[in-house]
C-alpha cells in the first residue's frame, strides 16, 4: 500500500508513477520518509533527502533516496546551479568506486510531478524567433562613415530608457550581489577566465594578466558592501544580443549570468561599444561615437538617478575591455587598438571614480 506520509512538495502517488516510468509499470510505492538530518554536526545543509521504500514487479523490496536541493548561497541560488549539480552527480557518482550508485536525475513539472532525465546527455534550449538586424550592424555603419543620422540617436536613447526601467527592479538577496561581483572576477567567462584563455601576445603578457587580476581581487572587496545596488540585469548587453527591427523598437537574445547584478554590468557592456567602434576607426573616442557615449551615459544618470554607477563602473569596464582587446574573440583586431584597451582597462582599475569626458586619457593620450 502506497505510504499516506505528508512530505511538502512531493506526492506519492506522482513519486509512484515516476517509479513506474524508471523501473517499470510493475512498481509499487511502500513509504516516503524524511532522512533526518537534524543532528548532523554540520549544521547546514542543502536539502533533505527522503527514503522511498517501493517493491518491484517482481515482490523485491527496495528502497532508493530521493534527493532535492535549496535555494541558497554557496551559488546555489539559481534553479540552473542545482540543476548543474545534480546532473553532474548522477555521472560523476557511478564513476567512482563504492560510491553510491546514481539510479536516475530527474526534473519537478509545475504540478509535482517527475520527468526523467537519466538517459540525456546534453540539454537543449527552444525559443521564439525574432525578425531584426543587430545593432552592430549600425555600429559598423556609423565606424565607415562617421556619419550619425537621428535614427542612431533615437536607438541609443530607447536603449538607455530601457536599461534605466528594468534598472529600477530591486533584487531580494543581496547575497547575489556579493557573488555576482566574485563571478565578474573569478568565473570562467569573466575576468580570470578571459585572462587564462589569452593566447601568448607580446602586449598581453603573463605579467600584464596577473596585475589586471590582482586589481580587480581589490575591486571585488571594494564592491562587496554595495548590496543596495542589486538590480534586475540583462547581463550581456552588447550589440550582437540587440535585435533592431523598424525605427527604434528592438528586441534581445541571451541575457547571462544571472537575472540580478550591479546595473554598472549592462550600461558598461554596451557604452565600452561606442569607444571599441571608434578605436577602430580613429584611434580615440570621437566624432558620432563620442555624441553617442557620452549622450548615453548623461542620459543615464538623469534617468536612473543613480551617479552611485561612476564609483563601481571600473572592474565593469575592465571585464568588457579584456573581451574586446582579446586575440581569442577578436583576432583581426589592430595591435595599435588592444593597446588602447590594454591602457583603458588599466586606467580604469586605478579609478576610484569614472568620469565619462575622460574616456581618450584612460586610453593613454
Amino acid at each position: 500500500m502506497t505510504s499516506r506520509v505528508s512530505l511538502p512538495g512531493l506526492d506519492a502517488g506522482k513519486i509512484e508513477s515516476y517509479l513506474k516510468s524508471v523501473f517499470g509499470p510493475g512498481v509499487t510505492l511502500l513509504e516516503l520518509a524524511p532522512l533526518d538530518a537534524a543532528k548532523d554536526v554540520k549544521g547546514f545543509g542543502y536539502g533533505t533527502p527522503v527514503r522511498v521504500d517501493y517493491r518491484t514487479a517482481s515482490g523485491e523490496s527496495r528502497c532508493a533516496v530521493l534527493h532535492t536541493m535549496s535555494p541558497g548561497p554557496f551559488g546555489h541560488e539559481h534553479m540552473s546551479d542545482r540543476a548543474q549539480i545534480l546532473l553532474w552527480s548522477h555521472e560523476a557518482f557511478n564513476r567512482l568506486p563504492r560510491h553510491v550508485r546514481s539510479l536516475d536525475v530527474a526534473a519537478f513539472e509545475p504540478g509535482g510531478g517527475l520527468i526523467s532525465l537519466g538517459q540525456a546527455e546534453e540539454l537543449c534550449l527552444l525559443t521564439e524567433y525574432a525578425e531584426g538586424r543587430v545593432y552592430a550592424q549600425d555600429l559598423e555603419r556609423l565606424r565607415s562613415s562617421g556619419a550619425g543620422t537621428e535614427l542612431d540617436f533615437a536607438r541609443a536613447d530607447a536603449l538607455c530608457d530601457y536599461l534605466a526601467e528594468i534598472h529600477s527592479v530591486r533584487g531580494g538577496d543581496a547575497g547575489l550581489y556579493v557573488r555576482r561581483n566574485r563571478e565578474l572576477v573569478g568565473d570562467g567567462e569573466c575576468i580570470m577566465g578571459l585572462a587564462d584563455s589569452y593566447p601568448p601576445h607580446p602586449m598581453f603578457t603573463p605579467q600584464v594578466l596577473e596585475e589586471i587580476e590582482h586589481r580587480a581581487v581589490r575591486w571585488r572587496w571594494r564592491l562587496k558592501d554595495r548590496t543596495h545596488r542589486l538590480r534586475q540585469v540583462h547581463g550581456d548587453f552588447h550589440p550582437w544580443n540587440i535585435l533592431f527591427g523598424s525605427g527604434d523598437d528592438f528586441r534581445l537574445l541571451d541575457r547571462s549570468r544571472g537575472e540580478f547584478g550591479d546595473p554598472a554590468d549592462d550600461v558598461t557592456c554596451l557604452t565600452l561599444n561606442y569607444v571599441f567602434f571608434s578605436l577602430q576607426r580613429s584611434q580615440r573616442l570621437e566624432g558620432v561615437f563620442r555624441k553617442l557615449f557620452e549622450r548615453f551615459w548623461q542620459r543615464y544618470l538623469d534617468k536612473s538617478g543613480d551617479r552611485e554607477i561612476l564609483e563601481v563602473a571600473a572592474p565593469f569596464f575592465a571585464f568588457r575591455g579584456l573581451v574586446m582587446a582579446s586575440p581569442v574573440w577578436y583576432p583581426a583586431l589592430a595591435d595599435a587598438v588592444r593597446g588602447k584597451l590594454l591602457s583603458f582597462i588599466l586606467a580604469m582599475l586605478d579609478q576610484k571614480t569614472f568620469d565619462p569626458s575622460q574616456v581618450n586619457a584612460y586610453c593613454g593620450e
